[in-house]
């Protein structure tokens, strides 16, 4: 790399990310907002000192628009969903259906908060876990903004070898790691381990914020068998088949969920009346609106649909192989800065698979709860032109602030930016840099709300760095890519699809100002295990 790795170099790499930071928490800006002022400092700094020309820019911005448009599908998709359900009004039905399978109220916010999130993580991911969540929640009687933080906790713990593993392969592939060799199994120890702590810190973040220290005592039990379940298990299976080992944990814990629901502890009703997440005055006036002849089976039915496509894409190999055969992608030319800083041309950029995308589940169900609903007389005359034309209206304002903070990404990576970003923080720091190992990974899911991309712009450097320092590599890569997974719950692109479905866009800074705390207090507790390897 020719970009010169100074302090002021380092600074002017920060700045569209700290301007982002203060525009969102600070001063209380929507992403819709802060994300076009973030973009044109990422412009600024790239010119005016990444000597980036406009080919590059219009090049990465392309690449931007591109990348944006399948988080866009998923929000859209994900909107459309909640709409069917919300237009047939079976989220009442799952409201009253799911208290009365799960009378304590605590363990039913675990489960449409947590455990759901984790199995849609192990077979989707993508966002899907948070925008398919935050209403489920809001029907059960949440606050919006809270129907939204949980889901983003809830997900997170699988960023790694959720989605089939998505994230991880990318990490082995770009740091070199040959599969089922010692240091590949050592690496993935080391990440499901960070992982597994993280979850169980989930899942009592969570009790806390229902109730604080009584939400704990009440919690603690249920947390911890449904935390070693999935983070325990998901350690064990990782050195087994790391493409499954989140996804069984995950089916297994929702079992486990209903099961710990007949224990003596937990089968009679219990709710805290001043939780602060749950929305009290809101519940009582909308208790018999729900159709009275839709089960809870029945109102579940887009979901059931949902659950069932994408196992069956996924998991089946041959109908995933033909599926997965056609695809759409662009090519780019190379293009480089003043400094020779060179982007790679490539043939087809970053191509999208539309028959095993995420979205298409999305809408396959949406369609088949039109029908399902409709056939039963709970979707109304002119229902699904609103139906559409919500959505619709909902997804446009999410799409400026997704497709501004996507371009500002792949500018940042394209003019070096992000390479001196982690460049010099290992040069400055030495042995020291172990600490702040995960908080790279963290920023790479922060910009690019994807763990997988995180893995891949920083998976090699990483690996080099490690050896360089003689840092535990294994512990480092585990470090990278259980940081990503964390900044899975910070991200801003990721907040904005629970925002959206939530129906409160604008208050993204809120919901990071709740979680950044917890996220980077996690992340550098990680970091300071692997220090402790290199220096004990």
């Amino acid at each position: 790399m020719n970009v010169p790795t100074n302090l002021f170099m380092w600074i002017m790499a920060c700045l569209p990310i700290i301007v982002l930071l203060l525009l969102l928490i600070k001063f209380q800006w929507g992403a819709t907002e802060a994300a076009p002022i973030g973009l044109l400092i990422t412009i600024i700094t790239a010119v005016a000192f990444y000597k980036a020309d406009f080919t590059l820019l219009a090049s990465e911005t392309a690449k931007g628009i591109w990348s944006a448009l399948p988080i866009l599908l998923i929000v859209w998709t994900a909107i459309l969903l909640y709409q069917v359900a919300d237009e047939a009004k079976a989220f009442l039905v799952i409201r009253n259906g799911m208290r009365k399978l799960l009378p304590n109220e605590l363990l039913l916010v675990l489960a449409l908060g947590w455990i759901l999130e984790s199995f849609l993580q192990g077979i989707t991911g993508f966002g899907v876990p948070v925008a398919v969540g935050a209403p489920l929640l809001i029907g059960i009687g949440m606050h919006p903004m809270w129907a939204v933080i949980l889901p983003l906790l809830g997900q997170s713990w699988g960023n790694t070898f959720g989605t089939l593993a998505a994230a991880w392969d990318s990490l082995a592939s770009t740091s070199g790691l040959t599969t089922g060799s010692p240091e590949y199994f050592a690496a993935a120890l080391w990440a499901s381990a960070f992982l597994f702590v993280w979850d169980v810190i989930t899942g009592l973040i969570m009790c806390w914020f229902y109730g604080k220290g009584a939400g704990v005592k009440k919690g603690l039990p249920a947390v911890l068998i449904l935390a070693v379940i999935q983070g325990g298990g998901e350690l064990l299976l990782s050195q087994v088949n790391a493409t499954l080992s989140c996804f069984i944990p995950s089916c297994v814990s929702l079992v486990a969920l209903f099961l710990i629901g007949r224990m003596k502890m937990y089968r009679e009703e219990w709710k805290l009346e001043d939780s602060p997440i749950m929305n009290r005055a809101g519940t009582t006036a909308k208790e018999e609106e729900g159709p009275s002849d839709m089960s809870l089976l029945q109102a579940f039915v887009p979901y059931f649909i949902l659950t069932a496509l994408t196992i069956i894409v996924l998991v089946v190999k041959p109908i995933n192989e033909f599926l997965g055969q056609f695809s759409i992608g662009f090519s780019f030319a190379e293009t480089s800065t003043g400094y020779g800083f060179v982007n790679q041309a490539v043939e087809s950029f970053s191509p999208l698979v539309p028959f095993t995308h995420a979205s298409m589940f999305l809408f396959l169900s949406s369609i088949v709860g039109l029908i399902y609903y409709g056939s039963h007389g709970w979707i109304k005359k002119g229902g699904t032109g609103r139906v559409f034309a919500k959505s619709v209206a909902m997804t446009m304002p999410s799409g400026i602030a997704v497709i501004g903070l996507v371009i500002m990404s792949r500018i940042m990576g394209g003019t070096g930016q992000t390479d001196v970003l982690a460049d010099g923080i290992s040069r400055v720091l030495g042995k020291a840099y172990a600490i702040l190992s995960p908080v790279v990974g963290l920023i790479g899911t922060f910009m690019t709300a994807s763990n997988m991309s995180s893995n891949i712009l920083f998976g090699a450097f990483q690996s080099t760095t490690a050896g360089l320092l003689g840092l535990n590599e294994a512990a480092v890569l585990g470090a990278q890519t259980a940081g990503g997974a964390i900044g899975a719950a910070i991200s801003p692109s990721k907040i904005i699809l629970g925002t959206t479905t939530a129906g409160i866009l604008g208050r993204e800074g809120e919901v990071l100002k709740k979680l950044m705390p917890i996220a980077i207090g996690t992340t550098i507790v990680i970091g300071l295990v692997v220090f402790a390897t290199a220096v004990l």
